[in-house]
């Protein structure tokens, strides 16, 4: 698989990552903790070497999840994973925000113990803390890098001013906040901060939470531990209204031989050479799916017939 540099400084990392998340946490799955190893490992023999994980996803479980598959292929990987949470020590509920710099000192240890290794490589702010100047939190990480317990340092869903604010002090390597065709909105008000500041993209969601697949219609029923279900865009209304927008992707991807999950990531791919998209997945043939979308050429042609479907559409994405 090919390589993409994420930022000026960032890693070079696969063309698309692994999103773990699902496979601990968010979507109601049931799944063998064996079989997701094995799956991990799946990956990295098909040429995938970006792996996505967080503290909240379990919360801790899919750390450790991660951290087990990929101890023995550390060399091998690039593990992101999140800090800006606090969690119950006794019940693990999530307490809210927590990015205070004697927060992340403490969270960072816990996701290298449970990472099974000494440094990680990309280490994500998952919210940003209202309670806490963003350049505290870029100085508290960059201690860090100092201290070689991380290698990079990222952002989650932060607005621009805070992007160049945490980027004076500590210079970020990637991004990651949710981008698809459904879902567009930081192509006017992030990607040119990102551009000119030389800073990586990595899009979760580019499969649209699963919509995007065209598997999911108005008669889907959601676990309730499946985070969907509480998702204002998941309602039965928005997934009745977008469902033309599904139905035509479906269409054109017929036409060009491959599947509407397919025809996503690789829209996402060619809109920048600094976004490395990391869909999620429990199934081996969903990971194949997933990685044969990095062959796929979209003509200039392509990309001008994705934009009209688009653009002929009102796309219901309230979040």
């Amino acid at each position: 698989m090919k390589k993409r540099k994420l930022g000026n400084s960032g890693p070079e990392v696969s063309t698309i990552g692994l999103g773990c998340m699902g496979m601990s946490f968010g979507y109601g799955n049931v799944v063998d903790k064996r079989d997701m190893i094995k799956l991990i490992h799946q990956a990295v023999e098909r040429g995938i070497t970006f792996f996505d994980t967080a503290e909240m996803y379990g919360p801790y479980t899919n750390e450790t999840l991660v951290g087990e598959a990929l101890a023995p292929l550390r060399d091998k990987v690039v593990i992101a994973t999140k800090f800006g949470f606090e969690f119950d020590p006794q019940t693990n509920e999530n307490k809210g925000f927590n990015s205070r710099p004697e927060h992340i000192r403490k969270a960072v240890e816990g996701s290298l113990k449970r990472l099974k290794t000494d440094y990680i490589d990309l280490y994500f702010q998952h919210r940003v803390d209202p309670a806490v100047p963003i350049e505290e939190v870029a100085g508290s990480v960059k201690e860090l890098i100092e201290a070689g317990k991380v290698k990079y340092f990222g952002l989650s869903a932060a607005d621009a001013s805070t992007i160049r604010k945490a980027h004076a002090v500590q210079p970020l390597s990637a991004l990651q906040s949710e981008y698809s065709l459904w879902v567009r909105d930081l192509e006017d008000s992030i990607f040119p901060t990102l551009e000119e500041l030389g800073i990586g993209f990595v899009p979760n969601g580019p499969l649209g939470h699963g919509f995007l697949t065209g598997t999911i219609n108005a008669d889907t029923e959601f676990k309730d531990n499946d985070t969907r279900s509480r998702l204002p865009r998941f309602s039965v209304e928005n997934r009745n209204a977008n469902g033309e927008l599904v139905s035509s992707l479906t269409t054109f991807a017929q036409q060009k031989g491959i599947t509407p999950a397919q025809l996503a990531l690789a829209w996402v791919l060619h809109q920048k050479p600094w976004i490395a998209p990391i869909p999620g997945t429990t199934k081996p043939n969903r990971l194949e799916e997933n990685i044969a979308a990095t062959r796929i050429d979209l003509s200039t042609n392509d990309l001008a017939q994705i934009q009209s479907i688009l653009s002929s559409v009102t796309i219901s994405v309230e979040r």
